[in-house]
C-alpha cells in the first residue's frame, strides 16, 4: 500500500525544482515478505522524488499510535548492499523503480492498527526539515496494519472539510423563469460584492438564463403533477381517460359517421372490402380511378372526406335500377309500414341480406325529377327475394310480365308513404307516370376512414441496468439488470378514426346497421411485426385484463389529438422485443367531420373498373366528436352509482326501459313452484306488439343485469279501451264534415300530417297513466270551427257507470294502458263517437 504525502499539485512542484527533494510515498512491507519473516510490518520504504543522501535513522522520528506508542527507528539506510538488509528485502529494493530514490527504514516494533505519522527532521532536537527538503513533503501518515483483513477500503482520504456555510434564503414563490432568473442574479450579488447585471452575450448571463430556464421547467412539471392528480383539475386527456377508468366510465375519442352508398355498374364484378375508397366531391376529375394514377394524388391533395366499404359487394349490372310492378294501377302507393313489394322483371340474383334502396325519382304532381322530394328515400334489407316457381320465372297472369317478389324486414318498414305511379295534375297535363319511384340494388355501407401505413420507431435497446439482487456471495460480480427503454411511439397522421364493429349478419336489418354508441367504438389501428409474420398487435381500452404474453396495447390521445401508443409491461400486456421495428396500420378520418350530406360523395378509388356512377342517397349519420373535459368531469363522478344488476321489480323495469325500443316497463315477481319468475311488460315505443323476435332481443338485454335464480317472462300490457263520445256545435260558416274529419284526426292513434300525434297515440299514454276530461275538452275547443263541446260518454269501453265522466278522469292499474284507435275494423279498440250540429 503507498501512502501518499499530500495532492499532487505541490508534488510536481517540488518535483520539477532544480534541488529541492520531498517524500512521495510510503511502503509497508507486509504481504511481501514471506509469512514467517521476522521484519513485516517493520521494514518501510520511504520514496523520494530525486536521489536520497544525508539521512540517517537521527532524522526520522514516528509519532502516534494509540496501544503500541514510542516505536523507534533501528537504522535507516539507502545502500542496497547494507548488511542489515535480508535478501527478500533486498530483492524487493532492487525492483523498485529507481532504487536510489528509496531509503529503507527498520523500526524496532510493529504498530498497532491506528494512524501514525513518519516524519523528516534535522536532528532529534531540531524539528525543522533537514536542509534542502520541502517542508510540505516532510511528513507522512501511515498505517502498519494496511494489509490486514478489513471490510472497508483501505484507500487513505485526503480531504479538508469546509466550514459550513449559513443556506441562503430561497423565496419559495418563485415560480418561474423571470422569478428564478431575479432570484440567481440576487443570489450571485450577495457572493460577489459588485455583480451587476451582465451583458446578455456574457458566459455568466448565458449560465443564469439556462438555470432559470431549467427551473421554470422542472417548476411546471412540479405543478403539472400536482395538477393532473385529481379529476376535477387534470387537464391532459391521458390524465382524464385513466382517472374515469379507475370508476368504470368509459371516456370516448368519438366515433366515424357510416352512409349507405349506391353504386352502378357497367358488367358484373366483384367489389372487395379492403382496396376501394369512396372520396367526396372533387370538380374536374372522373368518377373512378386506379389507385396509384395521377388523378387519385390529385384528389388526395384536396383532402376529401373518404369512406371505405365494410363488406365486400357483388356488383350486378341488372341491379342498378329495379323497376316497381304497380298490378296496372295508375296511383300505386307503398303504404307508410309496407314490408313487401313486386319488381318489374326477372332478377334471380337478389337474395336475403341484399340491400336495396327504395327512391322516388319524380314529383308526382309534376312529373319533373327538380320535384322528387329527397327525403321519400329508404335502404332495406331484404329478408326473401322471389323470382321464380317451381324452376319458372314469375309472371303477371294478366299482362305476362316478368316479375319479383322482394320483402324486408319489420325494422326495415317504411317510414313514409312512397308514389310508385301516378297521374300529374291538370296544371302539367294529366300525364300518367309509371316510375314515380324505384329500387335500386348495389348498395353498402362504407364508413368514415382513409387507411394508411407506416413504420413505427425501432425499439431502442437497454441503455440503464439497476443493480441486481444479491444472490451470490458478496464477493461475486453479479451482472446488472437492464431497465427497458420506454417507447410510446406517435403517428404521424391523425384524427384516427374509432368505429363500431358492425354485425354484418343477414338477419341484421338495415336500420339496425347505422345505430353506434361512442362509447363502444375501438381505435382503428393494428400492429405487425415483419420479423414475424402471423403476429397481430390489437388495440384495446385497457390493459387491466391483459396477460402478459397478449400482443395488445393502448392508444391515447391528447389534447392536439396526436395518438400515442403505449405497451405493456410483461405482466399486464407484452412488451415489444427490442430492436423490433412494428408496422402500423391504421385509418385516419373520424367525428363530426365524416357527417357528409345527401350526394356528397362522388368518387371511387379502386381496381374495379365496372364501377359507373357512385353516390350516398343518404346523409352520413353516427359521426360524433370526442367527449369534452368537461363532459367527463361532470359524468364519470356518477358512473360507478349506475346500477348493473337487477333484483328488485322496480329494478327489473329500470333495466328494460335502458332498451332503446322501450317507452316504459313494469315488472312483478311471483313463485311459479320451482323458481322465482320475474314478469316484465314493456311498453314499446310507437305501441308496436311484442314479437317474438323482439321479446329474445329484450332477453339478450336483461340477461346482463338479471339475478341468478329468476327467470324471466314478457307479457303484453293491459289496454284499456276506452268509450267517448262528444256533442260539438260548429261554428256558422264552417263546414260540419271538416270540423269531422279534424276531430277525428286529432283524436286519432297516428302521428298528424304536421307531424304533432294524435290525442291518444300510443306514446302519449303509459303504465297506470290517468286520463283526464280536461285535456279532451282543451283538445276539442282548439279545433279550428268548434263553436263549443261537450262529452256525453267518458268511460271504458263496456262499462255502464258515469262515475268516470263526474270525477273527470279514469283511473287505470298499474299494469294499464288507456287506448282509443277508433278503427272500424277494430271496435274492440276504443270508439270514438262525434255528433255535431251547426255550421254547415
Amino acid at each position: 500500500m503507498k501512502f501518499h504525502c499530500c495532492d499532487r499539485h505541490r508534488r510536481n512542484a517540488v518535483n520539477a525544482h532544480p534541488t529541492l527533494n520531498g517524500l512521495d510515498y510510503l511502503e509497508v512491507l507486509d504481504r511481501d515478505l514471506p509469512e514467517a519473516h521476522p521484519y513485516r510490518q517493520r521494514t518501510l520504504f520511504l520514496h523520494f522524488l530525486k536521489p536520497v543522501a544525508g539521512l540517517d535513522r537521527g532524522n526520522l522520528r514516528l509519532e502516534g499510535g494509540e496501544r503500541v506508542r514510542g516505536i523507534a527507528v533501528d537504522w535507516a539506510s539507502s545502500t542496497p548492499a547494507a548488511p542489515a538488509f535480508t535478501p527478500e528485502e533486498a530483492a524487493l529494493l532492487a525492483a523498485a523503480p529507481d532504487p536510489a530514490r528509496v531509503l529503507v527504514v527498520r523500526t524496532r516494533a510493529r504498530g498497532d492498527r491506528s494512524t501514525y505519522r513518519l516524519r523528516l527532521v534535522r536532528s532529534p532536537g531540531d524539528d525543522h526539515a533537514p536542509p534542502g527538503y520541502d517542508p510540505a513533503l516532510a511528513e507522512i501518515d501511515f498505517s502498519f496494519k494496511v494489509e490486514c483483513e478489513s471490510g472497508f477500503d483501505c484507500r487513505p482520504v485526503h480531504q479538508c472539510d469546509p466550514e459550513p456555510t449559513p443556506p441562503p434564503e430561497i423565496n419559495y414563490l418563485a415560480k418561474d423563469y423571470g422569478s428564478f432568473r431575479r432570484l440567481l442574479l440576487d443570489r450571485m450579488a450577495q457572493l460577489l460584492p459588485g455583480y451587476r447585471d451582465p451583458n446578455p452575450a456574457d458566459l455568466g448571463a448565458v449560465l443564469t438564463e439556462l438555470l432559470a430556464y431549467a427551473g421554470d421547467h422542472l417548476s411546471y412539471r412540479q405543478d403539472a403533477a400536482a395538477t393532473e392528480a385529481y379529476l376535477g383539475t387534470a387537464r391532459s386527456r391521458v390524465s382524464l381517460r385513466r382517472h374515469a377508468l379507475m370508476v368504470d366510465y368509459p371516456m370516448h375519442d368519438g366515433c366515424n359517421a357510416r352512409t349507405w352508398l349506391q353504386l352502378d355498374a357497367d358488367a358484373d364484378a366483384l367489389l372487395p372490402a379492403a382496396g376501394t375508397q369512396f372520396l367526396t366531391h372533387c370538380p374536374d376529375l372522373p368518377v373512378r380511378f386506379a389507385p396509384g394514377s395521377a388523378e387519385a394524388a390529385e384528389a388526395m391533395q384536396r383532402q376529401p372526406e373518404v369512406f371505405e366499404p365494410m363488406h365486400a359487394l357483388a356488383l350486378r349490372a341488372a341491379h342498378n335500377l329495379l323497376p316497381f310492378h304497380t298490378w296496372g294501377d295508375e296511383r300505386c302507393c307503398l303504404a307508410r309500414g309496407s314490408t313487401r313489394a313486386t319488381l318489374r322483371g326477372h332478377f334471380p340474383d337478389l337474395a336475403a341480406g341484399d340491400f336495396l334502396l327504395l327512391e322516388e325519382v319524380l314529383g308526382p304532381a309534376s312529373g319533373k325529377a327538380g320535384d322528387a322530394d329527397p327525403g321519400h328515400r329508404h335502404v332495406v334489407r331484404l329478408v326473401s327475394a322471389e323470382a321464380s316457381a317451381l324452376g319458372n320465372p314469375l309472371t303477371d297472369p294478366l299482362s305476362g310480365e316478368q316479375i319479383t317478389e322482394i320483402a324486408w324486414a319489420e325494422a326495415d318498414a317504411l317510414p313514409f308513404a312512397l308514389c310508385v305511379s301516378a297521374v300529374t295534375d291538370e296544371e302539367h297535363g294529366g300525364v300518367y307516370l309509371d316510375q314515380v319511384s324505384l329500387a335500386r340494388g348495389n348498395v353498402l355501407l362504407a364508413d368514415h376512414g382513409r387507411r394508411v401505413a407506416e413504420p413505427l420507431p425501432e425499439v431502442r435497446l437497454p441503455r440503464l441496468l439497476v443493480a441486481a439482487a444479491g444472490t451470490g456471495g458478496r464477493c461475486d460480480a453479479e451482472p446488472g439488470v437492464p431497465v427497458p427503454a420506454r417507447f410510446r411511439p406517435r403517428l404521424s397522421s391523425w384524427p384516427l378514426t374509432q368505429a363500431v364493429a358492425p354485425s354484418l349478419a343477414t338477419d341484421v336489418p338495415a336500420s339496425l346497421l347505422l345505430r353506434q354508441s361512442p362509447g363502444e367504438a375501438q381505435p382503428q389501428v393494428s400492429l405487425t411485426d415483419p420479423a414475424q409474420p402471423g403476429q397481430l398487435w390489437q388495440a384495446r381500452r385497457s390493459l387491466l385484463a391483459s396477460h402478459g404474453d397478449t400482443t395488445e396495447f393502448v392508444v391515447e390521445i391528447e389534447n392536439d389529438g396526436i395518438p400515442q401508443l403505449r405497451f405493456g409491461d410483461d405482466r399486464r400486456g407484452r412488451r415489444p422485443a427490442p430492436g423490433s421495428q412494428l408496422l402500423a396500420s391504421y385509418r385516419i378520418g373520424n367525428g363530426s367531420a365524416g357527417n357528409v350530406g345527401a350526394g356528397s360523395i362522388h368518387h371511387a378509388l379502386s381496381p374495379v373498373a365496372a364501377i359507373t356512377g357512385v353516390r350516398n342517397p343518404l346523409p352520413a349519420v353516427g359521426g360524433v366528436d370526442p367527449e369534452s373535459s368537461e363532459s367527463v368531469r361532470r359524468r364519470a363522478p356518477e358512473a360507478f352509482r349506475r346500477q348493473e344488476r337487477a333484483v328488485t321489480t322496480d329494478d327489473y323495469a329500470a333495466m328494460t326501459q335502458r332498451h332503446e325500443d322501450v317507452a316504459n316497463a313494469a315488472a312483478t315477481l311471483r313463485w311459479t313452484g320451482s323458481w322465482h319468475t320475474v314478469f316484465v311488460t314493456p311498453d314499446r315505443t310507437g305501441g308496436e306488439t311484442l314479437t317474438e323476435s323482439f321479446a329474445q332481443s329484450l332477453q339478450r338485454h336483461l340477461d346482463r343485469y338479471r339475478m341468478a335464480g329468476h327467470d324471466l317472462d314478457f307479457r303484453e300490457p293491459l289496454h284499456v279501451p276506452l268509450e267517448l263520445a262528444l256533442h260539438v256545435c260548429v261554428k256558422p260558416g264552417h263546414f260540419r264534415s271538416d270540423v269531422r274529419r279534424a276531430i277525428e284526426e286529432l283524436f286519432s292513434n297516428r302521428v298528424l300530417r304536421d307531424g304533432r300525434r294524435g290525442l291518444f297515440h300510443p306514446d302519449h299514454f303509459s303504465f297506470g297513466q290517468t286520463v283526464y276530461l280536461s285535456r279532451i275538452y282543451a283538445a276539442a275547443h282548439a279545433v279550428p270551427g268548434v263553436l263549443s263541446a261537450q262529452v256525453t260518454t267518458f268511460r271504458r269501453q263496456g262499462g255502464t257507470d258515469s262515475l268516470a265522466l263526474a270525477d273527470g278522469r279514469i283511473t287505470l292499474g298499474a299494469l294499464e294502458i288507456a287506448r282509443l284507435d277508433n278503427d272500424p275494423n277494430h271496435p274492440e279498440r276504443g270508439v270514438l263517437d262525434l255528433e255535431l250540429h251547426g255550421g254547415k
